[in-house]
This record gives structure tokens, sequence and C-alpha cells, in this order.
């Protein structure tokens, strides 16, 4: 243990990397690059959904099941791939993510057909589990001290243009030869980070973690939310089904069983000690409904472009880059004035502007003017993001003891994206989708915006819940401002942890 009482990380560089020398740049290009190719994936793959159902000739419920098979992996074993990089090394289980990620997108470019499709997709999201946590991880243990901050907003910021060019780039290469080649494109960006990797990026653990990793809890997690999942999307679409009700309530059991399981176990993957605090848990409300709605809303919208409005997929593929944009100019500065003001105001006022963003989009129809119709809605949705990120990030960390840090943001993390999993697979039958309603403009165009609206009252019950239960910390002493970081994909931002606890996770 440090002075501190923090752990230490074992790193192969005493005293830390240097954030202007060569060796600290190239662990940046590794680490950025990394999670760049997972990120950038998400929000690619939305825009190759209408494609990919023209090329399967298959229904919504397959699209939908595109999608969550990836989240779906990714999130069961996010916080088990944390603590296995914490034991057994974090570069080599975040190199063995972007070599099995590489392999994934392969098979998923290669896809004969839509359940094929689903099952690479799957198989992706496990790779993405892999290398997510290691990336900041890595950063956080291989920079010195004083340059550790510069480290992590480059990163930050790097992958704040990547997402930016993700979309674009995916978006022309759909367009111009097939969206296979989204998934291709990776295979040369993971060789370049695996060779970069093993040549450059010093490898770390934490010597605390000598328990045995909690396998059980993350099966449980994981197979709790496929039963779920599972459940949701094929329960409407086949008029809740035994199999769909059997799985649905296998999924809500087996959540019971791990959490019942994390209250019981040496070493836990998730202390449950993190939800005795009131902030704690009410910012993860936050988190569910806003991310949930995001997830819901952003999983229609480029459908509704492309198979109403007439977009492109280029063309759907750069219409939210403002919203990167603003996220790029603003997310420090409201970072800033949160840590002045408390978060109290900005994560009230912030869902509550997304909200308005999100009720805007039910105005995009035929024409899809991308001044009159989308171009309002995007930047004011862009505008809420900017004013509820990094206050959310900041209070999720500040609501637990330093030492718990690394596994709150791991675990905000999760919530996040469970929220987009249930809320994806719901969303379309409650707002009427079904079957093959994307191929029917006007049907799948009434149903999307019900949909954007459902998301809209979801996040605004986001802001009244902050307004009710989220408290502003008592003013110390002034001082720095802690970095914020924002992250402009639909996952969840990354946080900002302390030197290095335990289990830190993306």
């Amino acid at each position: 243990m440090g002075a501190s009482g923090t752990p230490e990380a074992v790193s192969s560089q005493p005293g830390g990397l240097r954030y202007a020398s060569g060796p600290g740049r190239w662990v940046l290009l590794a680490t950025v690059l990394g999670s760049a190719i997972a990120s950038i994936d998400a929000t690619v793959v939305g825009i190759a959904l209408p494609a990919i159902g023209h090329d399967f000739n298959t229904g919504l419920a397959a699209l939908q099941w595109v999608v969550t098979a990836y989240t779906l992996t990714l999130a069961g074993l996010l916080l088990f791939a944390g603590a296995l990089g914490d034991k057994y090394g974090r570069k080599r289980i975040f190199l063995i993510g972007v070599v099995w990620f590489a392999l994934a997108s392969l098979l998923c470019g290669i896809a004969p057909d839509a359940p094929f499709l689903i099952a690479a997709r799957a198989v992706q999201g496990i790779g993405a589990a892999l290398l997510t946590p290691g990336s900041l991880a890595i950063i956080e243990a291989s920079f010195a001290p004083a340059d550790r901050g510069k480290a992590i907003g480059a990163w930050s910021g790097l992958g704040g243009v990547g997402s930016a060019i993700g979309p674009f780039l995916g978006g022309w290469l759909i367009q111009a030869v097939s969206w296979r080649l989204i998934f291709v494109i990776n295979l040369p960006i993971a060789a370049l980070v695996v060779v970069v990797g093993l040549r450059h990026v010093p490898e770390s653990r934490d010597p605390g973690a000598t328990g045995r990793v909690d396998v059980t809890g993350g099966a449980l997690i994981t197979a709790g939310l496929i039963g779920l999942t599972y459940g949701l999307i094929e329960g409407p679409s086949t008029g809740w089904s035994a199999p769909a009700l059997a799985a649905l309530i296998g999924g809500v059991l087996l959540i019971a069983a791990f959490i019942a399981w994390e209250r019981r176990a040496a070493a836990p993957m998730m202390p449950l000690s993190l939800f005795r605090s009131t902030q704690f848990n009410a910012a993860n409300i936050v988190t569910f409904a806003v991310y949930g709605a995001l997830g819901g809303a952003l999983f229609l919208l480029p459908i509704q472009l492309i198979q109403v409005s007439g977009y492109t997929a280029l063309e759907a593929g750069i219409s939210l880059l403002p919203v990167t944009v603003i996220m790029l100019a603003l997310s420090a500065r409201s970072g800033a004035l949160a840590a002045r003001i408390g978060p109290r105001l900005q994560m009230t006022v912030g869902p509550l502007v997304i909200a308005a963003g999100l009720a805007l989009f039910a105005r995009i129809g035929y024409s899809g003017n991308y001044l009159t119709e989308v171009l309002p809605a995007v930047v004011i949705f862009g505008l809420g993001l900017a004013i509820n990120v990094a206050p959310l990030t900041s209070t999720v960390l500040a609501a637990v003891p330093a030492e718990h840090a690394g596994m709150a943001s791991a675990v905000n993390n999760d919530v996040a994206r469970a929220a987009a999993l249930i809320v994806v697979a719901v969303l379309p039958a409650v707002a009427g989708l079904s079957g093959t309603a994307y191929l029917h403009p006007a049907q799948f165009s009434a149903g999307f915006h019900t949909a954007s609206l459902i998301s809209a009252v979801m996040c605004i019950a986001g802001g009244v819940v902050a307004a009710v239960a989220i408290r502003n910390p008592r003013r110390a002493a002034p001082g720095p401002a802690p970095a914020q970081l924002f992250y402009c994909g639909l996952d969840a931002p990354p946080a900002r942890t302390t030197a290095r606890p335990a289990g830190a996770h993306q």
C-alpha cells in the first residue's frame, strides 16, 4: 500500500512515464486507438442497420439483436474483465481484448446471415469488455503523477476526435462499398495497437488483487442480462410465448441471484457497500434514465433518417456531428462550473435540455430538412449532454470513498450500458414498432415520433430525480478543480479515477 492507503500499481516503469516523452506518446497511441475501435463501432453500426436489414431481408427484432448482442456481453463482462486486468496484468488483458475484438470483427464482416452476425457481435462484445477497462487503467498506472492529468486529457480529447470521424468514415464506407467494411477496417487498427502495445506499453497490475476472480458473479450477471433482454425483445414479437416468458423470468431470477451472491462472496465483483450512499444511488438512477433514453432514441434515429427522410448513410453519419463539436467545446467548462457551484443544478437542467432535444426529434419527417428539422434538435440535444455529463461523472466518484472510485466508475458505466440495452429492447415495441416496420416509412415514422417523446419523458424523470435527491457538497477551501472527462459516443462517459484505485475501470 502507498502512503495514502491506495494500492500502488506494479509497473515496468518506476516513477512513471512523462507526457512529452516518446514512450509516453506510444502508450497514448495504443490506448486511444484501442478504446476507439470499441467505442466508434457502437455508433457506426447504428448507421448500418438499414443496409444490414435490406441485405439479410430481416425484421426489426433482428436489428435490435445486432445492437444488443454486443452491448449485452460488454455490459455483462465489464466488471469481471476489469478484475482480470487488475490481477493478471492490464496490458495483457487489454491486448487479448484487442485481438479478440479484431477476430470477431472479421466474423461480423463475413457474416452470411443475420443469426451469424448477431452471434459474432456477441463475441465482439466480449473483446470490447476485455479491452475497455484496460485503456484508461494503463494510462493511470503508467504515467508519472504530475503528467497523469495531461495524459488523461489527451486520451479523452483524441477519443472525442475519433468519435467525430467514426460516423463520417463509417457512413462513407457503407454508402461507397458495403456495411461489411465498418467491421473489416478494425483489423489494421487492431494490428497497429498490438504491435505498439507489445513494444511500448508497460505492464501493470494491482498488488492487492490477490483473491480469486469472481467468476460466479460474472456468469450470473451475464446470464441474467441475456435472459432479460431475450424476453423483452422476443416477447412482443411472439405474443409473449412460453420461451420468451421463461427467459424473462429466468433473467430476473439470475440477476437477483447475482445480488445475493455478491452479498456473501469473499471478493465480490461489485461490492454492495457502494449502494449505501444515497448520492451514489441517485446518480445511477439519473444515469439509467438519461442513457436509457439516449440508447433507445439513437438506435431508431439513423433508421428514421435513412428510411423515411431519404438520407444516405454518409449524411446520416455526419448528421450528429454537432453533438461531438459541442461536447468537445463545452464539457470541460461544464465540469469546471460544477466544481464551483455543485452538480445539482446541472444534473437537473441537463436532462431537461436533453429531453427538449429528443422531443424535437419528433419533428423529423419525410422532408428531413437538416437546417429546420434535424439541426435544432441535434444542437439542443448536444447542449444538454454537455451540461449533464461531467457533473454526473464527478458526482458518482465523489459519492464513495476514494479507494472505491474505480469500482464506482465501473458500476456507473455498467448502469449506462444496461439501461441502453433494456430500452433498445423495450422501446420499439412500446412505440408500436415490430416486424418489418422499418420498411414502411409511414408506420416507422409514427413509431419513431412516439419513441422520441417517450425518451424525452425518461430524461425529464431523470432531471426530477436529480432535483430531489442530488445534494451539493459542502464548500471546501479553494483549490484546483479536478479535470473533467467526456466521451462523445453512445456509451457512458469514462470517469476520472484516483491515482490508482484497485479495480479501476473505464
